[in-house]
């Protein structure tokens, strides 16, 4: 049941709206709608405008937070979301370090599938902005840490960096991994993915691996179906095993 303070999806016949429940209204070309009215209802549920157009009411899951979610920069895509978790066989089991939270678009898939998540963003404005997306995913497995993740202590499953990686990045990673434990870099440029796998591989004896994950989405005309012409390079993820 939606609650007062719950984001919701409002999905029309063109166009869905990222709204959250509770006083004031949203107006739209279809009419308006009453936001507390949406406090009650059910994932499935219609509600109408004061015009009767039909919304049908939908309850956000990550991609929806990636795609609507208020953004600090660049996130990291869902396609290398999914190979992190993938090759580290992230599972609820696992403890998990964040670093370079952002938004906290990472942090939130991680979270859903992790037994707990220590997401560390050096910027405190940044977040601040990732705690309140994650308090949108209703996450309390998450935690965010607004210091550098050289300050971090403990033990993880799998750590994973989104950031500028220095040496002793790699070196503190290591330190804090269990055995057999994962640790993933997301650089954008050949040049630091490069540094990075040659620190990798100075202390990580389980193997050291670089992948680029490549995605096209197809467009559909009615002239015909061919392959997006979007940019299809996002960053190299580097994989090394302790």
């Amino acid at each position: 049941m939606i609650e007062e303070g719950d984001r919701v999806i409002l999905v029309g016949s063109k166009r869905e709206y990222y709204l959250r429940a509770g006083p004031g209204k949203f107006g739209s070309d279809a009419g308006e709608i009453q936001l507390a009215g949406l406090v009650g209802k059910m994932p499935g549920d219609r509600i109408e405008t004061h015009l009767g157009k039909p919304f049908t009411i939908r309850v956000p899951r990550p991609p929806d937070l990636f795609c609507h979610g208020k953004r600090s920069g660049a996130p990291m895509l869902p396609k290398d979301i999914g190979m992190v978790i993938a090759y580290t066989g992230m599972n609820r089991k696992d403890s998990v370090l964040d670093a370079g939270t952002g938004s906290g678009v990472a942090a939130i898939y991680f979270g859903g599938i992790a037994q707990q998540v220590d997401t560390y963003e050096i910027r405190p404005e940044f977040a601040r902005l990732a705690e309140k997306n994650i308090a949108d995913a209703h996450l309390d497995n998450v935690t965010v840490h607004a210091d550098d993740v050289l300050s971090a202590e403990g033990s993880y499953d799998i750590v994973h960096l989104d950031m500028m990686i220095q040496k002793e990045h790699v070196a503190h990673a290591w330190s804090l991994l269990v055995p057999g434990g994962f640790f993933v870099t997301y650089t954008p440029f050949f040049e630091q993915t490069f540094s990075v796998i040659d620190a990798c591989n100075e202390l990580f004896s389980g193997g050291v691996n670089c992948f680029e994950c490549m995605e096209r989405e197809l467009t559909r005309t009615v002239r015909g179906t061919r392959p997006s012409t979007r940019v299809a390079h996002s960053g190299f993820l580097t994989i090394a095993r302790k």
